[in-house]
């Protein structure tokens, strides 16, 4: 059976990452194509934004030592997982979709030589804007954000796709779902991966 393929997204604070996820999610086709891997949070639970595995930080370090996860990381203050059973459709030949992090992508990339990695992200401007709307930081903690945000770029080799979210938010919905739709192999109505599906190449 031919193993599926790993889409890992990620962004900077300011991107509108998470919202971009839930649109992609609200207008896939119907049965969805792809599975969506849950995460494991160290926070608590809310009614609102993803929905995910909440668990306490001691928690979540107590399931790092017991190898709970086929992924894991830290950022802002949290930790994020990857159960090893939200990755196994890939090893049934299903693609899978992650919300990621920048940072983690070269560990991800090391367990996932043939990940796409989604870079989604925003012109500085809107992303200064939408931090400072949001009233958490400084200015000057925003703008050392935004020049990150504008330093990065995707490990050499990886093949990338690179989604704006400068405007409205069905704009940006529509090129990702079209980038996605694009990929050799992406799968169409049953979640498997086509048989002869090439590797994708590096793209801008």
């Amino acid at each position: 059976m031919t193993a599926g393929r790993l889409v890992y997204c990620m962004g900077p604070s300011g991107a509108g990452k998470d919202s971009l996820l839930d649109w992609l999610r609200a207008h896939l086709p119907q049965p969805c194509p792809v599975h969506w891997a849950q995460r494991t949070i160290s926070r608590a639970a809310t009614s609102a934004g993803e929905v995910h595995e909440s668990v306490s930080p001691q928690t979540f370090v107590a399931l790092c030592s017991d190898h709970a996860f086929a992924l894991h990381w830290q950022a802002n203050g949290l930790g994020y997982g990857v159960r090893h059973a939200q990755l196994a459709p890939l090893a049934q030949g299903h693609w899978v979709l992650l919300n990621g992090s920048r940072a983690y992508l070269p560990e991800a990339l090391a367990r996932f030589p043939d990940l796409v990695a989604v870079h989604i992200t925003a012109s500085p401007q809107v992303l200064r804007g939408r931090l400072l709307a949001r009233g958490r930081e400084t200015r000057e903690e925003v703008e050392a954000r935004v020049q990150r945000a504008l330093a990065y770029s995707p490990p050499p080799g990886a093949a990338s796709l690179e989604v704006h979210n400068d405007g409205a938010l069905g704009d940006a919905g529509l090129r990702l779902l079209n980038a996605l739709e694009n990929l050799p192999g992406w799968p169409r109505c049953s979640g498997k991966l086509s048989p002869a599906a090439p590797i994708l190449s590096s793209t801008p």
